[in-house]
């Protein structure tokens, strides 16, 4: 299966005349689409959302609007290397978490161990592979009686769900990317969904230096109106992507791999990737191969990190559209 970004050639024309709006508005930028796609959005998680020209703008607003520099942040360290760095940009200090084997997430045990170790502003959860991660609800209600900032990276989660609830409602901030590869794509860009009425405002100042007050000292991380009628588009599609991917992945893979990532009941994952733990011939490689706590020169060990680094695969599970 030949990778494809899930974009449905008959949205084009629809797609160029919001292009044609948007040349005849002289409006390139803060406008119309922005707006729109995020309205789109913010109905689809039900929460607010403010749109980024990239995931880490979108986290950096956070982690500074939660006020992590000098502290630590816990960050599993089966992710990619983007989470931990945006705490190191944000002034906050690392430290990582093991997974667990079964959903390659944050292992929640381990992390109630580090927070006692380090006794962290913020923990940092990460939805592996496009579902959720499977202790999300034990990992929100330990942050809450410790009274940690709880932030969901949600990268990888475009359309997942446990019962009904959307990835990035469980903590005080998620954050999305829609970079090239990812299930919802605009090429680039990211969004971060809250709750935070306060984050909100201070989001949408972030992304723009500050303006107008200059009490927020962001920079330019704008989302275009063009990179957003994408937005828009695709966000209208996304049911339709997932469904097809889950659908996909019942009929001719489930049968084939019976070693996979077996998700709870309820949960529907946005099949980001479909990871197996088999050897197999016909892999795209690894979510993850390099462990975070590695490449950072960390001390010490985490072992179902270091076992998942060495005992996954992903099998190609690209949206195509029509018949499954």
């Amino acid at each position: 299966m030949k990778f494809t970004i899930g974009f449905e050639k008959e949205d084009k024309d629809r797609l160029f005349s919001y292009f044609d709006e948007i040349i005849q508005s002289e409006r390139w930028s803060e406008h119309k689409f922005t707006k729109m796609f995020e309205e789109k959005w913010s109905r689809y998680n039900n929460l607010e959302s403010v749109a980024f020209s990239s995931w880490a703008g979108a986290a950096l607003s956070a982690l500074e609007f939660f006020d992590v520099k000098g502290k630590t942040v816990l960050c599993p360290a089966n992710t990619f290397i983007a989470t931990s760095l945006s705490v190191i940009k944000a002034g906050g200090n690392v430290e990582f978490v093991d997974c667990n084997r079964d959903d390659l997430c944050m292992d929640v045990q381990d992390l109630k161990s580090k927070i006692d170790k380090y006794s962290p502003a913020a923990v940092f959860v990460v939805h592996i592979g496009g579902h959720i991660a499977f202790q999300i609800e034990e990992i929100s209600r330990l942050c809450k009686d410790k009274g940690i900032v709880l932030l969901e990276d949600c990268a990888h989660a475009h359309g997942a769900d446990w019962n009904g609830k959307k990835a990035g409602t469980w903590g005080d901030a998620g954050i999305y990317s829609f970079y090239a590869t990812k299930t919802v794509s605009t090429g680039e860009g990211g969004m971060l969904v809250t709750r935070n009425k306060g984050l909100v405002d201070y989001a949408r100042k972030y992304r723009n230096y500050g303006k107008f007050e200059y009490d927020v000292e962001g920079l330019n991380y704008r989302m275009s109106e063009f990179t957003a009628a994408i937005g828009c588009i695709q966000a209208e599609r996304l049911d339709q992507i997932i469904d097809w991917k889950n659908a996909y992945a019942k009929k001719h893979l489930d049968p084939a791999y019976p070693n996979r990532v077996k998700f709870p009941s309820g949960m529907k994952s946005g099949y980001y990737k479909y990871i197996v733990f088999d050897p197999i011939e016909n892999s795209t490689g690894k979510v993850y191969d390099a462990p975070c706590h590695l490449i950072m020169g960390k001390d010490y060990e985490l072992p179902n990190t270091e076992w998942i680094a060495g005992n996954h695969w992903c099998i190609p599970i690209y949206y195509k559209g029509g018949k499954i």
